[in-house]
């Protein structure tokens, strides 16, 4: 598995936990967090903030109205996290 897989995944399991609504329903990379979801953006505050703690990262606020679609999260935290 790659390493952006394994972002990815882990983002998945960090939404499913933050809305357990949204269990079962396929999240990838096109999927628009705030309009394909059930996820408000209190629920999308929830999910980063879990997300910046899971990668021990941090995205600055201003970028967050930014991400939009599951693939921008998802190059955000690899971004931002150490190179191997």
């Amino acid at each position: 598995m790659t390493r952006r897989e394994e972002i990815l995944n882990k983002t998945r399991e960090v939404i499913y936990e933050c809305a357990p609504e949204m269990e079962g329903v396929e999240l990838n990379e096109d999927t628009v967090i705030n309009t394909d979801t059930a996820i408000d953006s209190m629920g999308f505050t929830l999910i980063i903030c879990r997300l910046e703690a899971a990668f021990d990262v941090r995205i600055p606020t201003r970028q967050w109205q930014k991400l939009s679609t599951l693939k921008d999260v998802v190059d955000a935290i690899e971004k931002r996290l150490p190179t191997a």
